[in-house]
């Protein structure tokens, strides 16, 4: 799913886009020292970067100096999602999921992590909805792994390289054996390994694939059809 560079990738750009996407995440204002140690990188280098998207406007420096998001952040999240037009096309789709009595949600695959456009539960508000939850891990995920799966089990393997896979304890074979019977189904379905018991099923969407879609809950095997149907059928309406 990540386009292979057809030149020498520009360096600097890769590490002012990192701080900014670290910066995106952190959830309260975070100062330098401990952003250049979540990206691992030089702490003169990355209290530059962020000097230089406090002029932009991008980001901004708290009374206690460190640096959260600013006002030119939100406006690139509102032109984004203005350009593409998804999140307005998804949410009467989304909404109308919601029939199922589950949670449904919309996310995009980011390195090894999941970013939820929206998740909404059963009885939440459907505008509550949007940017609720903010990246997770993409193996503990229905979306992540069905985005996965897009992949090849190189890009997979060089993903995963030297880390450890969040779900998956025996490492990347394990994981490409999900992933290879999550192409061959057309679709995800997880298991919630927690009290609830619940499951989640998930399916990609777009040609080029860009985003997936999910429902979870309690969901016996014998519903799951009728569910993958339903999201299919809603991938084809956002378009």
């Amino acid at each position: 799913m990540r386009a292979k560079p057809n030149a020498q990738p520009n360096q600097s750009l890769i590490d002012g886009i990192a701080t900014l996407q670290a910066l995106a995440s952190a959830p309260e204002p975070i100062g330098c020292r401990e952003l250049a140690r979540q990206l691992d990188a030089n702490p003169t280098r990355v209290n530059r970067l962020l000097k230089t998207l406090a002029y932009l406007g991008i980001a901004r420096q708290t009374a206690d100096r460190k640096y959260t998001a600013g006002p030119g952040m939100h406006v690139l999240a509102a032109q984004s999602l203005f350009a593409s037009g998804l999140i307005r096309r998804a949410l009467p789709v989304l909404e109308d999921l919601r029939r199922f009595g589950h949670t449904v949600a919309m996310g995009v695959l980011w390195n090894d992590s999941v970013s939820y456009l929206f998740h909404a539960p059963p009885g939440l508000e459907a505008a509550k909805g949007l940017g609720r939850i903010g990246l997770l891990p993409a193996t503990t995920s229905g979306i992540g792994i069905v985005l996965l799966s897009q992949m090849s089990d190189e890009e997979v393997r060089e993903l995963y390289e030297g880390v450890e896979i969040p779900m998956f304890p025996a490492g990347v074979e394990s994981l490409l054996a999900t992933l290879a019977q999550t192409r061959e189904q057309g679709y995800a379905r997880v298991h919630v390994a927690d009290d609830r018991d619940h499951h989640i099923v998930a399916i990609a969407m777009g040609d080029p694939v860009h985003a997936g879609i999910a429902m979870s809950g309690w969901i016996p095997d014998a519903a799951t059809s009728e569910l993958v149907a339903a999201l299919r059928q809603a991938a084809i309406e956002i378009g």
